[in-house]
């Protein structure tokens, strides 16, 4: 479907070419005429299938309409990263058409936040708490938004912000639109939307399978010796952008440090860092001036960052769905990519869970030259799940989950990807 059959305003429909779009994805076709429309709207897709733009795209219509100045739409998210990715969408599909935004969130100064408000922002996109927050010190409140848009909800879910999230609904009007977007709908997600959303429009994108030109293979190898097979298996990649997930915070700034100190330009993305030195890490990776970024998967929600051509798990994934949003990273736009993951003798489990959601045995490879004999290092094997049998993960609030060119090698054939086929919940591995 063409943007222009939507009947969005004339300086948007622009706005879209200039970013040269021209037909519209599946959620997008789906949900932008029952937005523009002041219906409530579900919408559950992953990440990467053009929902920022389903939201962005209408919510900017309505505020062209009626006063400006006043905060009118308020978007939510869970991190940092993805209030700003979704800034620069508004900026790019909003260009020319005099509406203001703010940012709002933590690690940084509350100051600026304020008086982007108080100055006249007709959007604002923020994280629960420091929102809480500001609205707690009465710097200003929500009083003439008509619009809410929750998303990520899952994610905001496992973060433990449901209690906020209701929180900052008793301070809307009565009357309002609510717009919630999530990958996945676990039953507290359900229950929210069933409370605060009225006869909405639900509209379900099966989950995409990963890119024709992602290639996936298994490295089998000990624990101790992921660190020396990675520094070996970069030394294979060429000059390409790797990114490099871990299962904690913790095993991420160490591994980037370990990388540093032999010679790559490396960096680490995870919850302990300051809003600047998040903000440095990624604007570094995405100049070039480093070529690895070491990511845990929350930390690496809402990153955007193109031409990746390496996505290598260090450690398992806990859920399919994760497995699914890391490598998800690469083979962007029809470029070729490679999607690594190191696997132990305790990942059996897992990687028979996602084999069978694929429906064909991933590659197992071995790195020519490397020494499988030499004495694993000592350190501790990141934390897992206890033993069960795959199944759909509903976690507790305040629950912490555990978003190209060159050569392929060590060894020959596909390990391509041909069907995800729809994945309804996400589901914890067995060992």
């Amino acid at each position: 479907m063409s943007f222009h059959s939507l009947g969005l305003d004339a300086q948007l429909l622009r706005n879209v070419e200039a970013q040269g779009y021209a037909l519209t994805t599946p959620i997008q076709k789906k949900t932008i005429p029952a937005i523009l429309e002041g219906r409530d709207v579900v919408g559950l897709a992953q990440t990467g299938t053009g929902k920022t733009a389903a939201f962005v795209l209408p919510v900017l219509h309505r505020l062209l309409s009626g006063p400006r100045r006043k905060l009118r739409a308020l978007i939510v998210g869970p991190t940092r990263e993805l209030a700003e990715q979704t800034k620069d969408v508004l900026l790019k599909l909003g260009a020319g058409t005099g509406l203001r935004h703010v940012t709002i969130y933590g690690g940084v100064g509350m100051q600026p936040q304020i008086n982007g408000v108080r100055q006249g922002a007709d959007i604002a996109i923020a994280c629960p708490g420091r929102l809480l927050d500001l609205l707690g010190q009465g710097k200003f409140t929500l009083d003439h938004v008509e619009c809410l848009v929750l998303d990520e909800a899952d994610r905001m879910f496992d973060m433990g912000f449901l209690p906020d999230i209701r929180k900052i609904l008793k301070r809307l009007p009565a009357a309002h639109q609510t717009l919630l977007f999530s990958a996945t709908m676990p039953d507290e997600i359900r229950k929210l939307a069933h409370e605060i959303l009225r006869d909405p429009v639900t509209v379900q994108i099966a989950h995409s399978k990963p890119a024709e030109t992602v290639d996936h293979a298994l490295y089998p190898v000990e624990q101790g010796q992921k660190t020396a097979l990675l520094l070996e298996l970069l030394n294979t990649l060429g000059d390409g952008s790797v990114l490099v997930f871990t299962r904690t915070k913790h095993r991420a700034k160490r591994l980037a440090a370990q990388l540093t100190a032999a010679g790559r330009r490396a960096a680490s993305l995870q919850g302990n860092l300051s809003q600047r030195q998040r903000q440095a890490a990624l604007d570094g990776f995405k100049s070039g001036r480093h070529q690895i970024l070491v990511a845990t998967d929350l930390a690496a929600r809402g990153i955007d960052v193109a031409d990746i051509t390496h996505v290598i798990n260090l450690d398992m994934p806990v859920t399919v769905d994760d497995y699914t949003h890391r490598i998800g990273r690469t083979g962007r736009a029809a470029k070729t990519g490679d999607a690594f993951t190191f696997t132990t003798r305790e990942d059996e489990g897992a990687v028979r869970a996602i084999e069978r959601l694929l429906g064909f045995k991933i590659e197992r490879r071995r790195l020519d030259g490397f020494d499988y004999s030499r004495a694993p290092a000592p350190q501790a094997s990141p934390s897992r799940p206890r033993a069960q049998p795959p199944r759909a993960s509903a976690r507790k609030p305040g629950g912490k989950p555990g978003g190209k060119p060159g050569g392929r090698p060590g060894g020959q054939g596909s390990g391509r990807v041909r069907s995800f086929g729809s994945v309804k919940a996400k589901r914890r591995f067995s060992r």
